[in-house]
């Protein structure tokens, strides 16, 4: 589920070792986590924006064209 963050994440604050994002900026969360953060008020769900971009990786041996 993607999310918008509506607060700041105290100094030092961490989810699975990485820092939170900034107030404002976008995450991708599994949806039970996400929903929990909507319903404390920390977040709100985004279902306007745009998916993020894959990696796509060619395989391996591919010419350039």
């Amino acid at each position: 589920m993607r999310i918008r963050m509506l607060v700041e994440m105290p100094d030092g604050a961490t989810r699975n070792g990485e820092p939170w994002p900034p107030k404002g900026e976008l995450a991708d969360l599994p949806t039970a986590e996400a929903a929990h953060l909507v319903a404390s008020g920390v977040a709100e769900e985004v279902t306007d924006a745009p998916p993020k971009p894959t990696r796509k990786t060619r395989a391996k041996g591919a010419d350039d064209g």
